[in-house]
């Protein structure tokens, strides 16, 4: 989508000869396990008839015989770079040597590669007609460590779209041009998303800028409305076929395609001769839906298609650079994917184990705890409240029942997220842990989506080593941070002095303690 305007590494592939009906019953054989599948989403397609020709993730291999490597990092104190691999053939990838490589430095994510073998690997975007971040200047690389997960229990990191971020391969092998037929997946955080333009993966034009209607068929995610929209007030899953971001066969409105904002996305978009779709459902469990399936929009240029072949994630056509999002997994095929293959693959999807990692944690909604400071300087010292101030303050035995009470914490499910947590506070039913301005407050809940999304925070694996770090849901790229007794949502880095990165995986993991108070 432009602004302006409406703006080598693979490695043999597992015969696959099985019906896409039976790669659905062997996938969920054994209850929907998250043990590595024999085979991976692209196995499935080439079955299929529709393989693979870009298969971009950075969390597992997407065929069952892949070893190569499936994103390159680098690494700000020294400028070298380490190739991220999975920990063996089809499976989750190496998070462990990305973290020993990174340890107390900031890593950037600057090549995803392409495991079909077709070497169509992302990199840095550079400018196009709607220009980067600096005038003329190519797009900034993902933090690669704001968005942590795990699959299959395993930890791994996906692709943190921050706005002026962005990747894109103009020269590329084997992705349609012209009216040919393709189709393409990608998995995304549902929650993560803006109404800029555009946050998009799929196929767009060769020389990053708007060349008219029908020269783009890309997977957009978000709630922008300018230049189509489904129901509800989004997010939608659309298709940015380039001056339009349709829901339908309509320019605009389409009551058809919901909103949808499952916290792990399967958005599937497919198209050829007069003919394409938008298909979407739950990453973690249950099947696809079709949303949209029918003729080319019934606006002029879109039929016959004029799709030029380039690839882009997180960015539009013109390389409009507005948008936010996250970005796991996703793959493009050549011809028109039948929708049993595509429904083998969700299988592949749900069986793999997306999860934000929250388990083993000790934070069970509906118990008491208190959060203690894990940094050497404070580990007396636990998350309190006076009234609506949030601060760290030192409690024990000697303690008063009140001061107890305010470092205490009832645990509940999170009010914008059932897979994460808010904290309620123990005295004074109905107020609530949430971040405004970046620093954390206590407040009563007003009901709204911003209100719950504030307050909900998703818990992972200390990043110290020790304990339990609490990352913000609407800023996966921030944590809850004690700096200088105020507790802040903080990033790794930053222009805030609460962004410092002295001591920031220390101060941003937390000993979930007994309660102080019962």
């Amino acid at each position: 989508m432009a602004r302006q305007s409406k703006h080598v590494h693979r490695q043999a592939l597992v015969p696959a000869v099985i019906a896409a009906a039976a790669l659905v019953g062997g996938l969920l054989a054994g209850g929907g396990t998250s043990q590595a599948a024999t085979q991976g989403p692209c196995d499935i397609y080439a079955s299929g008839g529709t393989p693979c020709v870009a298969a971009h993730s950075t969390t597992r291999a997407l065929y069952g015989a892949y070893t190569g490597p499936l994103y390159q990092v680098r690494r700000s104190s020294d400028n070298t770079t380490r190739d991220i691999a999975p920990v063996s053939a089809g499976g989750v990838a190496n998070s462990a040597a990305q973290d020993s490589f990174c340890a107390g430095t900031t890593c950037l994510i600057t090549i995803i590669y392409d495991q079909s073998g077709r070497n169509n690997r992302l990199t840095q975007a550079p400018p196009g007609g709607f220009n980067g971040p600096a005038a003329g200047g190519y797009d900034n690389l993902a933090n690669a460590t704001a968005a942590p997960i795990t699959v299959g229990g395993h930890k791994a990191y996906g692709v943190y779209i921050a706005p002026g971020t962005g990747y894109r391969n103009n020269n590329t092998n084997g992705i349609a041009t012209g009216d040919q037929p393709e189709g393409m997946y990608a998995i995304f955080d549902g929650t993560h998303y803006n109404g800029g333009c555009c946050f998009d993966y799929g196929n767009a034009e060769r020389n990053s800028r708007d060349n008219g209607n029908g020269t783009m068929e890309a997977i957009y995610f978000g709630n922008i409305k300018v230049w189509g929209y489904g129901s509800g007030n989004g997010p939608w899953i659309m298709a940015d076929l380039e001056n339009g971001l349709f829901s339908g066969v309509n320019q605009h409105y389409n009551a058809n395609d919901p909103s949808i904002s499952h916290r792990f996305l399967t958005a599937v978009v497919k198209g050829g001769p007069n003919r394409w779709a938008i298909r979407g459902g739950n990453g973690q469990s249950g099947g696809l839906s079709t949303f949209y399936d029918g003729v080319r929009p019934n606006v002029s240029g879109y039929n016959p298609m004029k799709k030029e072949g380039a690839i882009i994630l997180g960015i539009g056509g013109d390389n409009s650079v507005g948008a936010r999002g996250t970005f796991y997994e996703g793959v493009m095929t050549s011809g028109y994917p039948s929708d049993a293959t595509e429904n083998a693959v969700q299988a592949n999807i749900t069986a793999a184990g997306y999860a934000t990692g929250a388990a083993g944690t000790g934070l069970t909604p509906g118990t008491s705890v208190s959060l203690r400071a894990t940094t050497a300087c404070c580990t007396d010292r636990y998350i309190h409240h006076t009234g609506s101030t949030v601060d760290t303050a030192v409690v024990g035995s000697g303690s008063s029942a009140t001061e107890k009470g305010n470092a205490t914490w009832t645990v509940r499910t999170g009010l914008a997220d059932s897979s994460c947590v808010s904290f309620e506070s123990k005295n004074v039913s109905g107020q609530y842990l949430r971040h405004q301005n970046y620093q954390l407050h206590v407040q009563a809940s007003d009901g709204s989506a911003l209100f719950g999304q504030d307050a909900t925070f998703c818990p992972e694996a200390g990043r110290s080593g020790q304990g339990t770090s609490l990352r913000s849901l609407n800023f996966s790229d921030r944590y809850v941070r004690h700096y200088n007794n105020t507790v802040y949502i903080a990033a790794n880095g930053g222009s805030n002095a609460f962004d410092s990165t002295n001591a920031y995986n220390d101060d941003v993991s937390w000993a979930v303690s007994s309660p102080w108070a019962s």
